[in-house]
């Protein structure tokens, strides 16, 4: 970390503006937790957050942002450009994913339980999606105008197959006209937690399909039951590198319609995960080869079961990415870790961050505060006990980051001094 990063980041944190966003944090936590319960209650599965995009978009014009809108892949976005120039091009984008794991249906009921708060999502990404809000208060109250423009989303499509979708359209069509030149991605609980390097997955849908029948009269044909079954146990026992780290994980399988048929489909999702692209495109390889032999062995050794069919697809593609130790955004965050007394804790994860970072562009996936269990789970709850350091913690980050967007934007400007006049 230079000295000058620190120098920005004490010189950042006694401004009296920034003081009055700190006290707007210091004073508002039963505000946040009462956002933080309203929205938890609108459910947001996956292709589903219709709802709770459209109760972000009212947040971002009641808390003064411009141009608030849902875009066309349903992300909520709003702008402050602050004082920085009309013609700025570039933007710092602070998002937090808006869905949840949870299928349509799931009780979304949100209970205190004590300091915690139990609700399905809760801490992801009701965590982040708080902080967002948060963070746009404070600064509307506290007047500060950034050096270069924010652009505020809380996006679609960060779990399962929702596939970054929201991201990917905030960088295919960036909204306002205002490309990001770095992006923060609020993400769950943790005064430390910062997510820096991306982790690389896919994700597949293996259907095995046939002519299916009468569990007796027909008793005879291929069950894809049964031949899934055996291709997934090939696929228990592919070897895996432990060093580059790979997974693969069975996540979902269904099939047939009552105990008495001969089923028609069988369908498994699977999901592979490594810090390694060329270990992934192997996996990937792997799994089709395997799942293909077993299809096969199942026709050779029926005769009616010529009518078996495999179908494949890729259903999620999440690039890796990191942000090298020397990036200004990494330099930024360790000073203010280091003002604030924090102990960095860097980690590789699967988050909004991974497309941004795939594109070369700076960013990272922060906590927000408080602490949190059961995730992805019916039990999740969150303590908001303590964020309050680390939305100090965004805010400065975010300030300072704007600050380097901005000095790096005057730079790249072209001179225009002896440009002719017509």
């Amino acid at each position: 970390m230079s000295r000058s990063g620190h120098r920005r980041i004490t010189d950042l944190a006694a401004d009296p503006a920034v003081h009055r966003a700190f006290h707007w944090l210091h004073l508002h936590e039963l505000q946040l937790r009462r956002w933080q319960t309203e929205f938890l209650a609108i459910p947001a599965p996956p292709f589903q957050e219709d709802a709770r995009a459209v109760w972000f978009c009212r947040r971002f014009r009641q808390l003064g942002l411009q141009e608030p809108h849902i875009d066309r892949e349903g992300n909520a976005v709003g702008l402050l450009r602050g004082g920085s120039p009309q013609a700025a091009t570039g933007a710092v984008l602070l998002s937090a994913h808006l869905d949840t794991v949870f299928p349509a249906g799931t009780p979304c009921r949100p209970q205190d339980d004590g300091p915690r708060i139990l609700c399905p999502g809760a801490c992801d990404n009701g965590a982040g999606l708080t902080a967002l809000l948060a963070i746009i208060a404070a600064l509307k109250y506290a007047g500060l105008d950034p050096p270069c423009p924010l652009v505020f989303a809380a996006n679609v499509g960060e779990e399962g197959e929702g596939d970054l979708r929201g991201m990917r359209h905030l960088f295919n069509e960036p909204p306002f006209g205002l490309s990001p030149s770095a992006a923060i991605a609020l993400e769950g609980a943790g005064n430390a937690l910062v997510v820096d390097r991306a982790l690389g997955s896919r994700r597949l849908r293996i259907t095995i399909s046939g002519p299916g029948g009468h569990s007796w009269a027909d008793a005879h044909r291929p069950n894809p039951i049964l031949v899934l079954s055996a291709a997934l146990l090939a696929l228990a026992r592919l070897p895996l590198p432990r060093e580059p780290r790979t997974t693969l994980n069975i996540g979902t399988v269904q099939g047939g319609t009552s105990v008495n048929s001969v089923p028609e489909t069988a369908m498994a999702q699977v999901d592979l995960r490594s810090t390694s692209a060329l270990e992934l495109d192997r996996l990937e390889y792997a799994i089709l080869q395997t799942v293909s032999a077993e299809v096969a062995a199942a026709t050779v050794s029926r005769a009616e079961a010529e009518g078996l069919r495999l179908h494949a697809e890729r259903i999620g593609d999440r690039p890796l990415g990191a942000l090298p130790p020397d990036a200004p955004l990494y330099k930024s965050l360790l000073a203010v870790d280091r003002h604030l007394g924090i102990h960095t804790e860097p980690r590789i994860g699967s988050t909004d961050a991974n497309l941004p970072l795939a594109r070369g562009v700076p960013a990272l996936a922060i906590g927000t505060g408080g602490t949190g269990a059961g995730l992805h789970s019916t039990a999740e709850w969150y303590d908001p006990t303590g964020r309050e350091l680390a939305l100090r913690r965004v805010l400065l980050l975010l300030l300072d980051t704007c600050s380097l967007v901005a000095q790096q934007q005057q730079r790249t400007e072209p001179d225009r001094t002896f440009e002719r006049v017509g």
